[in-house]
Protein backbone atom coordinates (compact mmCIF):
# COMPACT_ATOMS: atom_id res chain seq x y z
CA UNK A 1 0.00 0.00 0.00
CA UNK A 2 1.31 3.46 -0.89
CA UNK A 3 0.27 6.71 0.74
CA UNK A 4 1.27 10.34 0.38
CA UNK A 5 2.14 10.57 4.04
CA UNK A 6 5.27 8.84 5.29
CA UNK A 7 4.62 7.23 8.65
CA UNK A 8 7.54 6.93 11.01
CA UNK A 9 7.88 5.85 14.61
CA UNK A 10 7.48 7.48 17.11
CA UNK A 11 5.41 10.21 15.44
CA UNK A 12 3.16 7.39 14.38
CA UNK A 13 2.42 4.67 16.88
CA UNK A 14 -0.04 2.22 15.36
CA UNK A 15 -0.95 0.89 18.80
CA UNK A 16 -2.17 4.32 19.88
CA UNK A 17 -5.57 3.86 18.25
CA UNK A 18 -5.83 0.35 19.68
CA UNK A 19 -5.43 1.61 23.24
CA UNK A 20 -9.13 1.96 24.11
CA UNK A 21 -12.34 0.29 23.04
CA UNK A 22 -13.88 3.56 21.82
CA UNK A 23 -11.04 4.30 19.39
CA UNK A 24 -10.92 0.71 18.20
CA UNK A 25 -14.62 0.99 17.38
CA UNK A 26 -14.17 4.32 15.63
CA UNK A 27 -11.60 2.97 13.20
CA UNK A 28 -13.19 -0.46 12.64
CA UNK A 29 -13.33 -0.97 8.88
CA UNK A 30 -16.02 -3.65 8.75
CA UNK A 31 -18.96 -4.68 10.89
CA UNK A 32 -21.09 -7.78 11.24
CA UNK A 33 -24.81 -7.85 12.00
CA UNK A 34 -27.63 -10.37 11.85
CA UNK A 35 -28.73 -8.64 8.63
CA UNK A 36 -25.61 -10.09 6.94
CA UNK A 37 -26.65 -13.68 7.60
CA UNK A 38 -28.69 -16.29 5.76
CA UNK A 39 -29.65 -19.50 7.58
CA UNK A 40 -29.48 -22.74 5.54
CA UNK A 41 -32.13 -25.25 6.71
CA UNK A 42 -33.02 -28.85 5.90
CA UNK A 43 -36.72 -29.79 5.67
CA UNK A 44 -38.16 -33.30 5.72
CA UNK A 45 -41.62 -34.83 5.50
CA UNK A 46 -43.91 -35.48 8.47
CA UNK A 47 -44.84 -33.67 11.66
CA UNK A 48 -42.83 -33.13 14.82
CA UNK A 49 -39.86 -34.81 13.14
CA UNK A 50 -36.34 -33.91 14.17
CA UNK A 51 -33.26 -35.76 12.88
CA UNK A 52 -29.71 -35.11 13.97
CA UNK A 53 -27.02 -34.98 11.27
CA UNK A 54 -24.01 -36.88 12.71
CA UNK A 55 -21.45 -35.07 10.54
CA UNK A 56 -22.94 -31.67 11.45
CA UNK A 57 -23.43 -31.69 15.25
CA UNK A 58 -26.02 -29.13 16.30
CA UNK A 59 -27.74 -29.03 12.88
CA UNK A 60 -30.96 -30.97 12.37
CA UNK A 61 -33.33 -31.97 9.62
CA UNK A 62 -36.74 -30.63 10.63
CA UNK A 63 -40.29 -31.28 9.56
CA UNK A 64 -42.14 -28.22 8.36
CA UNK A 65 -43.93 -27.49 11.63
CA UNK A 66 -40.64 -27.39 13.55
CA UNK A 67 -38.92 -25.52 10.73
CA UNK A 68 -41.50 -22.73 11.01
CA UNK A 69 -40.65 -22.44 14.72
CA UNK A 70 -36.95 -22.13 13.86
CA UNK A 71 -37.74 -19.61 11.14
CA UNK A 72 -39.66 -17.49 13.66
CA UNK A 73 -36.61 -17.35 15.91
CA UNK A 74 -34.37 -16.43 12.99
CA UNK A 75 -36.72 -13.63 11.95
CA UNK A 76 -36.99 -12.34 15.53
CA UNK A 77 -33.19 -12.22 15.75
CA UNK A 78 -32.99 -10.10 12.59
CA UNK A 79 -31.85 -12.73 10.10
CA UNK A 80 -33.42 -11.58 6.81
CA UNK A 81 -33.64 -14.87 4.91
CA UNK A 82 -33.28 -18.62 5.04
CA UNK A 83 -32.11 -21.01 2.33
CA UNK A 84 -34.25 -24.10 2.00
CA UNK A 85 -32.84 -27.57 1.20
CA UNK A 86 -35.07 -30.66 0.96
CA UNK A 87 -34.50 -34.17 2.31
CA UNK A 88 -36.20 -36.44 -0.21
CA UNK A 89 -37.03 -40.09 0.39
CA UNK A 90 -35.42 -42.73 -1.85
CA UNK A 91 -38.77 -43.64 -3.35
CA UNK A 92 -38.98 -40.15 -4.88
CA UNK A 93 -35.50 -40.16 -6.45
CA UNK A 94 -35.44 -40.96 -10.16
CA UNK A 95 -33.13 -40.77 -13.15
CA UNK A 96 -34.92 -37.66 -14.46
CA UNK A 97 -35.66 -35.97 -11.09
CA UNK A 98 -39.36 -35.43 -11.83
CA UNK A 99 -40.11 -34.69 -8.16
CA UNK A 100 -37.99 -31.53 -8.40
CA UNK A 101 -40.81 -29.64 -10.13
CA UNK A 102 -43.82 -31.25 -8.46
CA UNK A 103 -46.09 -28.35 -7.48
CA UNK A 104 -47.14 -30.37 -4.42
CA UNK A 105 -43.57 -31.33 -3.57
CA UNK A 106 -41.82 -30.81 -0.24
CA UNK A 107 -40.06 -27.58 -1.19
CA UNK A 108 -43.10 -26.08 -2.87
CA UNK A 109 -45.34 -26.84 0.15
CA UNK A 110 -42.68 -25.56 2.53
CA UNK A 111 -42.36 -22.27 0.66
CA UNK A 112 -46.10 -21.68 0.77
CA UNK A 113 -46.29 -22.47 4.50
CA UNK A 114 -43.26 -20.34 5.41
CA UNK A 115 -44.52 -17.34 3.45
CA UNK A 116 -47.95 -17.68 5.06
CA UNK A 117 -46.43 -17.82 8.54
CA UNK A 118 -43.68 -15.22 8.03
CA UNK A 119 -44.40 -13.12 4.95
CA UNK A 120 -41.52 -10.70 5.61
CA UNK A 121 -38.87 -13.42 5.91
CA UNK A 122 -36.99 -13.97 2.66
CA UNK A 123 -37.20 -17.53 1.32
CA UNK A 124 -34.38 -18.73 -0.92
CA UNK A 125 -34.78 -22.08 -2.69
CA UNK A 126 -32.07 -24.31 -4.07
CA UNK A 127 -32.44 -25.00 -7.77
CA UNK A 128 -30.50 -28.21 -8.41
CA UNK A 129 -31.41 -31.81 -9.03
CA UNK A 130 -29.04 -33.75 -6.76
CA UNK A 131 -31.59 -34.27 -3.94
CA UNK A 132 -33.96 -35.78 -6.50
CA UNK A 133 -31.73 -37.93 -8.73
CA UNK A 134 -31.16 -41.61 -8.13
CA UNK A 135 -27.50 -41.13 -9.10
CA UNK A 136 -26.78 -38.07 -6.93
CA UNK A 137 -25.62 -35.81 -9.75
CA UNK A 138 -26.93 -32.24 -10.16
CA UNK A 139 -28.38 -32.98 -13.57
CA UNK A 140 -29.63 -35.52 -16.09
CA UNK A 141 -26.95 -38.01 -17.13
CA UNK A 142 -26.24 -39.95 -20.32
CA UNK A 143 -25.28 -43.63 -20.56
CA UNK A 144 -21.70 -42.81 -19.60
CA UNK A 145 -22.74 -40.85 -16.51
CA UNK A 146 -21.93 -37.46 -18.04
CA UNK A 147 -24.31 -34.67 -17.03
CA UNK A 148 -26.12 -33.37 -20.12
CA UNK A 149 -26.15 -29.57 -19.92
CA UNK A 150 -29.12 -28.46 -22.03
CA UNK A 151 -31.37 -31.37 -21.00
CA UNK A 152 -30.65 -30.51 -17.38
CA UNK A 153 -31.44 -26.83 -17.95
CA UNK A 154 -34.89 -27.81 -19.25
CA UNK A 155 -35.62 -29.52 -15.92
CA UNK A 156 -34.11 -26.69 -13.88
CA UNK A 157 -36.48 -24.26 -15.63
CA UNK A 158 -39.46 -26.29 -14.45
CA UNK A 159 -38.03 -26.52 -10.93
CA UNK A 160 -37.29 -22.80 -10.65
CA UNK A 161 -40.73 -21.87 -12.01
CA UNK A 162 -42.47 -24.18 -9.55
CA UNK A 163 -40.57 -22.55 -6.67
CA UNK A 164 -41.39 -19.05 -7.88
CA UNK A 165 -45.08 -19.89 -8.34
CA UNK A 166 -45.13 -21.27 -4.77
CA UNK A 167 -43.92 -17.88 -3.51
CA UNK A 168 -40.15 -18.12 -3.27
CA UNK A 169 -38.51 -14.71 -3.07
CA UNK A 170 -35.20 -15.92 -4.49
CA UNK A 171 -34.36 -18.94 -6.63
CA UNK A 172 -30.76 -20.02 -6.31
CA UNK A 173 -29.42 -22.25 -9.09
CA UNK A 174 -26.49 -24.17 -7.59
CA UNK A 175 -26.06 -26.68 -10.39
CA UNK A 176 -23.34 -24.91 -12.48
CA UNK A 177 -24.93 -25.71 -15.85
CA UNK A 178 -24.05 -23.30 -18.65
CA UNK A 179 -26.81 -20.91 -19.69
CA UNK A 180 -29.29 -21.76 -16.97
CA UNK A 181 -29.46 -18.22 -15.53
CA UNK A 182 -30.55 -16.67 -18.82
CA UNK A 183 -33.10 -19.41 -19.42
CA UNK A 184 -34.57 -19.10 -15.92
CA UNK A 185 -34.74 -15.31 -16.17
CA UNK A 186 -36.53 -15.58 -19.52
CA UNK A 187 -39.14 -17.97 -18.10
CA UNK A 188 -39.72 -15.80 -15.03
CA UNK A 189 -40.25 -12.78 -17.25
CA UNK A 190 -42.60 -14.66 -19.53
CA UNK A 191 -44.68 -15.73 -16.54
CA UNK A 192 -44.75 -12.14 -15.16
CA UNK A 193 -42.72 -13.14 -12.12
CA UNK A 194 -40.54 -10.08 -12.62
CA UNK A 195 -39.58 -9.57 -9.00
CA UNK A 196 -38.38 -13.09 -8.23
CA UNK A 197 -34.68 -12.68 -7.66
CA UNK A 198 -31.97 -15.04 -8.89
CA UNK A 199 -29.01 -15.80 -6.63
CA UNK A 200 -26.61 -17.59 -8.96
CA UNK A 201 -24.07 -19.99 -7.54
CA UNK A 202 -21.67 -18.61 -10.11
CA UNK A 203 -18.36 -19.76 -8.65
CA UNK A 204 -19.14 -23.14 -7.12
CA UNK A 205 -16.03 -25.24 -6.84
CA UNK A 206 -15.65 -29.02 -7.05
CA UNK A 207 -14.71 -29.05 -3.40
CA UNK A 208 -14.29 -31.81 -0.85
CA UNK A 209 -15.79 -29.53 1.81
CA UNK A 210 -19.35 -30.55 0.86
CA UNK A 211 -19.37 -34.03 2.41
CA UNK A 212 -21.57 -33.33 5.46
CA UNK A 213 -24.13 -31.47 3.31
CA UNK A 214 -24.47 -34.48 1.02
CA UNK A 215 -25.06 -36.60 4.12
CA UNK A 216 -27.71 -34.12 5.27
CA UNK A 217 -29.75 -34.20 2.05
CA UNK A 218 -29.14 -37.89 1.42
CA UNK A 219 -27.26 -37.63 -1.88
CA UNK A 220 -23.89 -38.97 -0.72
CA UNK A 221 -24.90 -42.63 -1.00
CA UNK A 222 -26.37 -42.11 -4.46
CA UNK A 223 -23.30 -40.30 -5.73
CA UNK A 224 -20.96 -43.01 -4.48
CA UNK A 225 -17.43 -42.64 -5.84
CA UNK A 226 -18.47 -40.33 -8.67
CA UNK A 227 -17.56 -36.64 -8.60
CA UNK A 228 -18.82 -33.35 -10.06
CA UNK A 229 -15.67 -32.04 -11.70
CA UNK A 230 -17.19 -31.90 -15.19
CA UNK A 231 -19.44 -29.02 -14.15
CA UNK A 232 -18.17 -27.54 -10.87
CA UNK A 233 -15.03 -25.39 -10.94
CA UNK A 234 -11.41 -26.43 -10.48
CA UNK A 235 -10.17 -25.24 -7.04
CA UNK A 236 -6.97 -24.08 -8.76
CA UNK A 237 -8.75 -21.34 -10.75
CA UNK A 238 -9.88 -17.82 -9.92
CA UNK A 239 -9.83 -16.01 -13.30
CA UNK A 240 -12.43 -18.52 -14.46
CA UNK A 241 -14.66 -17.49 -11.56
CA UNK A 242 -14.76 -13.92 -12.87
CA UNK A 243 -15.88 -15.17 -16.28
CA UNK A 244 -18.62 -17.27 -14.66
CA UNK A 245 -19.86 -14.38 -12.54
CA UNK A 246 -19.82 -11.90 -15.42
CA UNK A 247 -21.81 -14.28 -17.63
CA UNK A 248 -24.42 -14.93 -14.94
CA UNK A 249 -24.88 -11.20 -14.30
CA UNK A 250 -25.24 -10.59 -18.03
CA UNK A 251 -27.87 -13.35 -18.20
CA UNK A 252 -29.99 -11.80 -15.45
CA UNK A 253 -28.67 -12.85 -12.04
CA UNK A 254 -29.35 -10.34 -9.27
CA UNK A 255 -26.78 -11.78 -6.86
CA UNK A 256 -23.84 -14.14 -7.17
CA UNK A 257 -22.43 -16.78 -4.87
CA UNK A 258 -18.94 -18.08 -4.15
CA UNK A 259 -18.87 -21.56 -2.61
CA UNK A 260 -17.13 -22.78 -0.44
CA UNK A 261 -16.39 -19.79 1.75
CA UNK A 262 -13.31 -19.32 3.90
CA UNK A 263 -10.91 -21.32 1.66
CA UNK A 264 -12.06 -19.14 -1.26
CA UNK A 265 -12.12 -15.66 0.26
CA UNK A 266 -9.62 -14.53 -2.36
CA UNK A 267 -12.29 -15.28 -4.98
CA UNK A 268 -14.91 -13.37 -2.97
CA UNK A 269 -12.54 -10.41 -2.86
CA UNK A 270 -11.84 -10.50 -6.59
CA UNK A 271 -15.52 -10.78 -7.51
CA UNK A 272 -16.55 -7.89 -5.28
CA UNK A 273 -13.61 -5.65 -6.13
CA UNK A 274 -13.43 -6.27 -9.88
CA UNK A 275 -17.11 -6.69 -10.77
CA UNK A 276 -18.81 -4.73 -7.97
CA UNK A 277 -21.96 -6.84 -7.88
CA UNK A 278 -23.98 -8.15 -4.90
CA UNK A 279 -21.69 -10.94 -3.71
CA UNK A 280 -22.54 -13.74 -1.30
CA UNK A 281 -20.52 -16.61 0.11
CA UNK A 282 -21.39 -19.92 1.71
CA UNK A 283 -19.63 -21.12 4.85
CA UNK A 284 -20.26 -24.72 3.84
CA UNK A 285 -20.91 -27.88 5.80
CA UNK A 286 -17.28 -28.97 5.91
CA UNK A 287 -16.24 -25.60 7.32
CA UNK A 288 -18.98 -25.88 9.93
CA UNK A 289 -18.00 -29.44 10.84
CA UNK A 290 -14.33 -28.54 11.34
CA UNK A 291 -15.19 -25.60 13.56
CA UNK A 292 -17.72 -27.64 15.51
CA UNK A 293 -15.21 -30.41 16.15
CA UNK A 294 -12.69 -27.90 17.47
CA UNK A 295 -15.34 -26.32 19.71
CA UNK A 296 -16.57 -29.65 21.05
CA UNK A 297 -13.02 -30.71 21.88
CA UNK A 298 -12.25 -27.46 23.66
CA UNK A 299 -9.56 -26.51 21.13
CA UNK A 300 -11.23 -23.22 20.13
CA UNK A 301 -13.62 -20.86 21.89
CA UNK A 302 -16.93 -21.18 20.06
CA UNK A 303 -18.42 -17.73 20.60
CA UNK A 304 -15.39 -15.70 19.59
CA UNK A 305 -14.38 -17.91 16.66
CA UNK A 306 -17.88 -17.99 15.18
CA UNK A 307 -17.99 -14.20 15.03
CA UNK A 308 -14.38 -13.90 13.84
CA UNK A 309 -14.94 -16.40 11.04
CA UNK A 310 -17.99 -14.49 9.81
CA UNK A 311 -16.21 -11.14 10.03
CA UNK A 312 -13.58 -12.57 7.67
CA UNK A 313 -16.27 -12.87 4.99
CA UNK A 314 -17.26 -9.23 5.47
CA UNK A 315 -13.63 -8.09 5.28
CA UNK A 316 -13.21 -9.99 2.01
CA UNK A 317 -16.20 -8.14 0.56
CA UNK A 318 -19.15 -10.48 1.01
CA UNK A 319 -22.49 -8.69 1.20
CA UNK A 320 -24.08 -11.69 2.88
CA UNK A 321 -23.08 -15.07 4.29
CA UNK A 322 -24.87 -18.39 4.30
CA UNK A 323 -23.81 -20.10 7.50
CA UNK A 324 -25.02 -22.91 9.74
CA UNK A 325 -23.79 -20.69 12.57
CA UNK A 326 -26.29 -17.97 11.63
CA UNK A 327 -28.57 -18.54 14.64
CA UNK A 328 -25.64 -18.80 17.05
CA UNK A 329 -24.08 -15.66 15.61
CA UNK A 330 -27.33 -13.69 15.71
CA UNK A 331 -27.84 -14.65 19.34
CA UNK A 332 -24.29 -13.59 20.20
CA UNK A 333 -24.65 -10.29 18.36
CA UNK A 334 -27.88 -9.57 20.22
CA UNK A 335 -26.31 -10.44 23.58
CA UNK A 336 -23.30 -8.24 22.83
CA UNK A 337 -25.54 -5.31 21.97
Amino acid sequence: MTTNTQRHFPATRMRRMRRDAFSRRLMQENSLSAADLILPVFVLEGENQRQAIPSMPGVERLSLDLLIEQAREAYTLGIPALALFPVIGPEQKTELAEEAYNSAGLVQRSVRALKAALPELGIITDVALDPYTSHGQDGIIDEQGYVINDRTVDTLLKQALSHAEAGADVVAPSDMMDGRIGSIRQVLEQEHLHNVRIMAYSAKYASHYYGPFRDAVGSAGNLGKADKRTYQMDPANSDEALHEVAMDIAEGADMVMVKPGMPYLDVVRRVKHELQVPTFAYQVSGEYAMHRAAFDNGWLDADSVILESLMCFKRAGADGILSYFALDAARLLKANG
